[in-house]
C-alpha cells in the first residue's frame, strides 16, 4: 500500500490544503493532498483521491482515500463544488456568514 500514498509533485491537483480528520473520539486539523486524475493509458474510471498529513496525527496511520467515479459522477460532483463555490464567493462579497 505505501507505493499507492500519493506525492505532493507539480501534477497534484491540490496540495496543502486545510483539512479536519473526525472520529467518535477525536478530531484532529491537518494539511491535505487532494488529486483528480485518470490512468493515462485506457482509462476506466475518474479517481479522487485525497490524503491527510498524519505526521502529528496518532488515531490515523498513513493511507490514502480513493474514490472511483464515472464520467457522469465526476460531473456532478464539479457541478456541485461549482454551485457551492459560487454560494461562498457570493456570500463573502455580500458580508453574510456561510452555513
Amino acid at each position: 500500500m505505501a507505493d499507492r500514498l500519493m506525492k505532493v509533485n507539480a501534477y497534484t491537483t491540490l496540495d496543502l490544503v486545510d483539512a479536519v480528520a473526525k472520529g467518535h473520539d477525536f478530531e484532529t486539523e491537518a494539511f491535505a493532498v487532494v488529486n483528480a486524475t485518470a490512468d493515462k493509458k485506457n482509462p476506466d474510471c475518474v479517481e479522487l483521491q485525497f490524503e491527510l498529513d498524519n505526521m502529528m496525527e496518532e488515531h490515523l496511520p498513513a493511507h490514502m482515500e480513493e474514490i472511483q467515479l464515472t464520467p457522469a459522477q465526476a460531473r456532478e460532483i464539479a457541478a456541485d463544488l461549482e454551485k457551492h463555490a459560487k454560494r461562498v464567493e457570493e456570500a463573502a462579497e455580500s458580508g453574510e456568514k456561510t452555513e
